[in-house]
């Protein structure tokens, strides 16, 4: 078990109650394997936003190795043996399923930074969970509504067999509105020829792929080296074109349409605090919005913790509900079911002075949306 302290300076420290010396948020997180870096992120993106929060606190970090029940087991020791009451830093969605009712259960809160999957949304929302990401599908629904924007009729979604991967084509196809070829891959595939035969054969407007981490530079190197990235346009969501994947695939990466809640080129002082702060602690890194979403997720469980002085449920709750912080992404609120309501944009991925991708932001495609599941949750 690795444990880490974040601290701000003497002033933060004089300024801020006594929980700050002994709160302990419980992260459970995937570190290892081809998707291990995306738990790196989220980890390191959370210690600089409660650094910035002025929130001195313990982070008790562990790898859940993407297994939802290695995730339960590390939950119920936190939750049981180590009194922890705040839990985050799920990467995905099958790991969320199972930690997150068994958190509620417990008394627990669950604050997540990144997995949000659609049957905890809706009736199943409850008190003590906030989601500071998005919602799956409205993640996904962005990248519909610009494939529509763009005018293509045709599309092949592409996403793995597991709650996330249904969720995204799920939400894709709801915007697009379009005729949609859904392809279903393994949750752990590499080997992708398969598909690019059915993308060939099918030769859509356009490709829609769900693929984060490890998967997301292996399909789009063999989509590239299948000939398919000159010739079938793609329109992505943020996961899988982020920052380590542009750096993996290199080049041939220009020119792919995405869309996003938030970007690197973003012009508010909480966006460009964070990139700084970033730029500082991990200058050899790409930032990606892994890092973003859990920097924001340590600048509300800070902010909670600056009002309440200690680590009462009901009172920490209460605190989190208002969301008072400036958020990276500018415009943030929760909906009725604690989820974002927030702005979503249009992006391309351009070549830099060296020719390598950057991805810059183009226009707002979405204003203040939620998500579809908002009004199934009685709370």
């Amino acid at each position: 078990m690795k444990r880490l302290l974040t601290t701000a300076g003497l002033m933060a420290a004089i300024a801020f109650p006594a929980w700050a010396e002994g709160t302990k948020i419980g992260v459970i997180t995937t570190l290892s394997g081809p998707a291990g870096y995306l738990g790196e992120q989220i980890r390191n993106g959370l210690q600089l936003g409660f650094d910035a929060a002025g929130a001195k606190v313990e982070l008790i970090v562990e790898d859940d190795t993407r297994d939802p029940n290695v995730g339960l087991q590390i939950a119920d020791r936190m939750l049981n043996e180590e009194g922890i009451k705040i839990l985050t830093g799920i990467v995905f969605s099958n790991v969320s399923g199972a930690v997150v009712p068994e958190t509620l259960d417990l008394g627990g809160i669950y604050v997540s930074p990144n997995a949000a999957p659609s049957p905890l949304a809706g009736a199943k929302c409850h008190p003590n969970y906030f989601v500071v990401s998005w919602q799956n599908d409205s993640l996904h629904e962005a990248s519909g509504a610009a494939a529509k924007k763009l005018g293509y009729k045709t599309a092949v979604a592409l996403a793995p067999n597991y709650q996330a991967g249904k969720d995204a084509i799920a939400g894709f196809t709801r915007e697009f509105g379009g005729e949609v070829t859904e392809i279903y891959t393994g949750v752990e595939q590499s080997d992708f020829a398969g598909e690019m035969a059915q993308i060939r054969d099918k030769a859509p407007d356009v490709v829609f792929q769900f693929h984060p981490g490890g998967q997301g530079i292996a399909f789009l190197k063999q989509y590239q080296q299948a000939g398919l990235l000159g010739t079938i346009p793609m329109v992505l969501s943020e996961p899988s074109y982020d920052g380590v994947i542009l750096k993996a695939v290199g080049p041939a990466a220009v020119g792919i349409t995405g869309t996003t809640h938030w970007n690197d080129d973003f012009d508010n002082e909480a966006s460009k605090a964070m990139v700084a702060a970033w730029a500082a602690a991990y200058p050899e890194t790409p930032l990606t919005t892994y890092a973003q979403q859990a920097y924001d997720t340590g600048l509300l469980i800070g902010s909670a913790l600056n009002k309440v002085g200690g680590d009462d449920v009901a009172a920490l709750s209460a605190a989190l509900k208002e969301a008072d912080f400036a958020s990276t992404r500018g415009s943030f609120a929760f909906g009725p079911n604690q989820h974002p309501v927030q702005d979503w944009y249009l992006t391309e991925i351009a070549a830099d002075d060296a020719g390598n991708p950057k991805i810059v932001t183009k226009e707002k495609i979405r204003e203040a949306v939620g998500d579809v599941y908002a009004a199934d949750c009685k709370m």
